[in-house]
């Protein structure tokens, strides 16, 4: 693909779909209550290393992501129906407000900008299997504009975190977590329906 293609590849419905799907799954309103209470205990929450980290995280497994397919001799759509199980129960997560995926041991340095903020709160194992699987559904120059305005985000809610509880209030930020939920499980749904058809096609061919 020459690098005029690859922006003539542009979508804006195909970006916006891509960046509700990562915000969704990255969940950063929804980490907003976490984030609080990390800056509560005396830990330190850098905004812009945060963004950063996150930015190189999705963007090193957007680019090695088919590499590590490879390794296993796997195909996009075979990851992208397993992807689909894991979306699936980060929206049950948060419709039924339980924890499914269990967080790592917190670190006991004072800086928590990378651990637990970065990874895994932003940018857990749930985030980097989901950008693999919705690389089946969009073209690349979408996802990486959507992966780019979602570390934007990041940045803003990272820095105005104390702002941003005080104008919404903690009821709106619950609300927005059920939404979303939602929205995770059809999105699931939809990618499970899609990459098993193709899988059956290719088995049937």
């Amino acid at each position: 693909m020459s690098f005029v293609s690859f922006f003539t590849d542009f979508s804006f419905q195909q970006f916006f779909s891509a960046f509700l799907v990562l915000f969704a799954v990255i969940d950063s309103v929804g980490a907003i209550p976490v984030i609080l209470n990390t800056k509560k205990k005396g830990r330190i929450v850098d905004p812009k290393r945060g963004a950063i980290f996150c930015l190189i995280m999705l963007l090193s497994f957007f680019f090695v992501g088919d590499a590590f397919l490879s390794l296993f001799h796997l195909d996009i759509s075979s990851f992208a129906v397993a992807g689909s199980l894991v979306i699936f129960f980060i929206g049950m997560e948060m419709i039924l407000d339980v924890e499914i995926f269990k967080q790592g041991a917190p670190t006991a340095s004072k800086d928590a900008t990378f651990i637990p903020i970065a990874f895994p709160l932003l940018t857990g194992a749930g985030v980097l299997t989901t950008l693999l699987s919705i690389r089946s559904q969009f073209n690349d120059i979408n996802i990486l504009i959507a992966i780019f305005a979602n570390v934007v985000l990041i940045y803003f809610i990272l820095k105005l975190v104390e702002r941003i509880e005080q104008v919404l209030g903690k009821g709106v930020i619950y609300m927005m977590q059920k939404f979303f939920g939602v929205i995770l499980l059809a999105i699931s749904i939809k990618l499970f329906v899609t990459n098993v058809a193709i899988l059956a096609d290719s088995v049937g061919k």
